[in-house]
C-alpha cells in the first residue's frame, strides 16, 4: 500500500473509494491544515514549472488558484479579497506585464 501523507483535494477519498481500493485519512487540525496547505503550494507551483505546454500550464495554475482560495479562506478572507488588495498594490506599483527586469541600482 503506498504512503502518500500528503493535503489531497475533498473528493479524492470519493474517487478513491469507487476503485475498490481500501485507503485511510485523517482530518488535520488548523495548525497542520496550514502548514500542509503551504506544502501543497510549492508542490503545485512545481508541477507549473516543469508543465511543457499551456494546457498542462494552465491545469496546474488552476491547481495554484485552489490552494490560493484556501489560503484566503484559512485567513478569514476570500479570494475577492485577495483581487481587490492585488488591484490596489498593481496601481501603486503595477503589475509583471512589462517583464522588466531590474539589474541593479545605484547606491
Amino acid at each position: 500500500m503506498p504512503t502518500y501523507n500528503k493535503l489531497v483535494r475533498d473528493r479524492i477519498p470519493e474517487v478513491i473509494k469507487r476503485t475498490g481500493k481500501s485507503f485511510n485519512t485523517t482530518i488535520l487540525t488548523q495548525e497542520e491544515y496550514i502548514k500542509e496547505l503551504k506544502k501543497k503550494s510549492y508542490e503545485e507551483l512545481e508541477e507549473y514549472m516543469e508543465s511543457k505546454n499551456d494546457e498542462e500550464a494552465l491545469e496546474e495554475l488552476a491547481d495554484v488558484l485552489e490552494i490560493l482560495h484556501a489560503f484566503a479562506a484559512v485567513h478569514g478572507s476570500s479570494i475577492n479579497e485577495v483581487e481587490e488588495i492585488r488591484k490596489k498594490k498593481a496601481e501603486k506599483r503595477g503589475g509583471f506585464q512589462e517583464r522588466i527586469f531590474l539589474v541593479d541600482v545605484e547606491d
